[in-house]
């Protein structure tokens, strides 16, 4: 009798919400800051949530990001039911699944660049040699190789973001979730960190970049949009220049 071969199980979404609301006070003062939203986001993925100020797509990025908790709905990350977690589990698995980026890039002030991207690991318990071979590599994949030993205020508000991405992602966690990451740049700089998202994205890294900015959004391979608290829009970005030419042609007109 031949035994059958054992089947993978599929992996679980980084990012599973279900029904979804956060609201505020009570009665006729209530305030919907998520309104019965659903989403998933699969390993990999590259998602822009766009809206304009009030849609609630800051209430949703800090339920995603373990800062804050849905009011009712369900919400599990990388598989774990978070609403089930303590203040320390949900300190912990922010540490370690959760790399974040933000637009002030929140950065220790009098510290270097290569100390900032260390911090993660040392909440973690890394070793001190062990954090260090990390973190350098975190800076070399950012460009910063030449910059470890600066501190914030001797780096451009650029490379201050980019150190900020190297926190995010040198302790290999499950999502980057970035809240406006362009917002303080100039155009040079904001070119240089949406490249880099590219290259994370490329890189298989999943992806989660809360904009108001078109052109920012327009880099992910999903865009989602929210008025009121929902989700009103949820669309696959066209890589036209992976298309057939007639194809391409159609997709650019319309």
């Amino acid at each position: 009798m031949t035994t059958p071969v054992a089947t993978r199980r599929q992996a679980k979404p980084v990012i599973d919400l279900r029904n979804v609301h956060k609201t505020y006070g009570e009665g006729e003062a209530i305030v919907r800051a998520v309104d019965g939203a659903s989403l998933v986001v699969e390993r990999g993925d590259y998602v822009a949530i766009m809206g304009a100020s009030g849609s609630g797509k800051s209430t949703i990025m800090n339920i995603i990001g373990c800062l804050d908790t849905q009011t009712s709905g369900s919400y599990r990350l990388d598989g774990v039911d978070v609403r089930l977690l303590d203040d320390d589990q949900q300190s912990k698995i922010r540490n370690r699944k959760i790399g974040f980026i933000f637009q002030s890039f929140n950065l220790i002030a009098r510290t270097t660049a290569l100390s900032n991207v260390e911090l993660p690991l040392a909440y973690a318990g890394v070793s001190a040699r062990e954090r260090r071979r990390r973190a350098l590599a975190a800076l070399d994949k950012v460009g910063l190789s030449n910059r470890i030993d600066h501190t914030s205020a001797e780096l451009s508000g650029g490379q201050q973001q980019r150190v900020a991405i190297a926190r995010a992602i040198v302790g290999e966690p499950v999502l980057l979730l970035a809240d406006e990451p362009t917002g303080a740049l100039d155009s040079h700089s904001t070119d240089e960190v949406l490249a880099l998202f590219d290259e994370l994205s490329a890189d298989g890294r999943t992806l989660v970049v809360i904009t108001h900015e078109a052109d920012v959004a327009a880099r992910a391979k999903r865009v989602l949009r929210m008025h009121d608290g929902r989700i009103v829009s949820d669309r696959r970005v066209v890589d036209v220049a992976s298309l057939p030419p007639h194809l391409a042609a159609e997709a650019r007109a319309s």
